[in-house]
């Protein structure tokens, strides 16, 4: 099973699908946005991209504030 084209396709899938979402202002672009996570985590330790990473533990950490957002804070009235 070549891991690296599943990656791929699930970044693809899932990233492109959340960043509209999110660009509509759809609050379940955040949901897809850490769907693509790890296909990220995979892709980047596979071809050992330490950089890219990193920098998907903060992605994970941001798409998962977006969601505390938009589905888990109470609306102020």
């Amino acid at each position: 099973m070549d891991y690296n084209l599943i990656s791929q396709i699930g970044i693809s899938f899932f990233g492109v699908s959340a960043i509209i979402l999110v660009a509509k202002k759809n609050k379940w672009g955040f949901i897809l946005g850490l769907m693509s996570q790890p296909f990220w985590f995979i892709t980047s330790y596979i071809n050992k991209q330490w950089g890219v990473f990193f920098l998907s533990i903060i992605y994970t950490f941001s798409w998962c504030l977006g969601i505390y957002e938009w589905f888990g804070k109470k609306k102020e009235k």
